[in-house]
């Protein structure tokens, strides 16, 4: 749909079918899966102009257009809008983890719950009663497309002579009418993902790992769970910590911080300002500390990095080729924190740099 002519055929057939705003058919995505639910939406609402837009190709006989359009409506049958369903279901009940995962105002712990509720959510999914709606939709959509619905007669499968006395589980080749009924979409389809799905999540999500998440959450200050026991406990077993000490360095901490808020001392709002709180102390909340670094140091995203190549495309233009890579990191890192850079003296740096270098001809102050 991306060529000029097939683009303005699109949009109007969008428009004699739908009318309002044309939508866009977006191109998937390796990093990002909210790209991948809004890709398959777009296509699940828009099937039937996908749909009449090829047949209008495919009957031009313009050589290689026709015959590429020809084949992907060959593609479009029973299981494709099967496959298109289930992963319109899939993908929309995880892009709200994904979105509250990526968020600036993370909190680890209801991620943690959001979590739980999704593995819930998918393994309910395996009921029977699920898949007869999911299936029903599936026809119905198809219906819409004028997509055959009917089964394909199953032809007799034969085994090997070779194979006698044998157990085949499975063969090489695979079988596609073995999805076009119900019992084959459940068993050949849709289990399949959901078992992948919820295989991925318990990797991804083991209990350590959520352990490790409620004890970050509970070092940060503004957390309903600041300083509590029971999740950071949890947390402090997975990297070997004296439990015993901990507990008097909890209980003193909390003194100390109730004791610097009655003198006027500012909310902390952050687990890197409760780590510069504590850091005067270090030699006494010695474990408290050392956790605190971690929990620092363990919620690392990537944002920085995407930030870096975003800010590299405005630094390095094509006037700028010559630079260096050590001047580039400099302008890069000034960039990315261009917050902090702005509050600089900048006045300062220049008499810092004057005096270092006395024999300028150009005199800066």
């Amino acid at each position: 749909m991306s060529g000029s002519y097939i683009h303005h055929k699109w949009l109007e057939i969008q428009k004699e079918m739908y009318g309002g705003q044309p939508r866009e058919l977006q191109k998937l995505s390796d990093t990002r899966w909210a790209c991948r639910y809004f890709a398959c939406r777009n296509m699940m609402n828009r099937l039937p102009a996908v749909l009449c837009v090829l047949e209008d190709i495919a009957e031009e006989r313009s050589g290689d257009r026709s015959v590429e359009a020809r084949g992907l409506l060959a593609q479009i049958d029973l299981p494709f809008i099967g496959l298109l369903t289930t992963f319109c279901k899939v993908l929309g009940d995880t892009k709200l983890l994904s979105d509250m995962l990526q968020s600036p105002s993370l909190d680890l712990a209801r991620a943690v719950e959001l979590i739980e509720a999704l593995q819930d959510t998918f393994k309910n999914y395996r009921e029977e009663s699920f898949c007869d709606e999911l299936w029903r939709d599936i026809l119905n959509t198809a219906q819409k497309c004028n997509i055959s619905i009917e089964n394909v007669e199953k032809r007799q499968r034969k085994t090997s002579s070779r194979l006698q006395g044998s157990v085949v589980t499975s063969t090489v080749g695979g079988h596609r009418s073995d999805q076009d009924d119900k019992d084959g979409f459940r068993k050949n389809i849709f289990y399949p993902i959901l078992d992948s799905v919820i295989g991925e999540l318990q990797k991804r999500f083991s209990k350590p790992n959520c352990n490790i998440m409620r004890g970050v959450q509970a070092l940060h200050p503004n957390s309903n769970s600041f300083l509590q026991e029971s999740p950071f406990f949890s947390f402090a077993e997975i990297y070997e910590s004296d439990l015993d000490d901990l507990k008097h360095e909890l209980h003193q901490a909390k003194r100390i911080l109730e004791r610097k808020r009655k003198e006027g001392m500012q909310s902390l709002t952050s687990i890197l300002e409760f780590t510069v709180f504590l850091e005067p102390f270090k030699e006494v909340f010695h474990e408290l500390f050392r956790l605190c670094k971690i929990a620092i140091a363990i919620p690392v995203s990537t944002a920085s990095c995407e930030r870096s190549f975003s800010t590299l495309k405005l630094i390095k233009n094509h006037l700028r080729t010559t630079m260096s890579d050590e001047r580039l990191s400099d302008l890069g890192v000034h960039s990315v924190e261009s917050r902090r850079a702005k509050s600089l003296d900048m006045d300062e740096f220049i008499r810092l740099f004057g005096s270092q270098h006395k024999n300028r001809r150009i005199q800066l102050f």
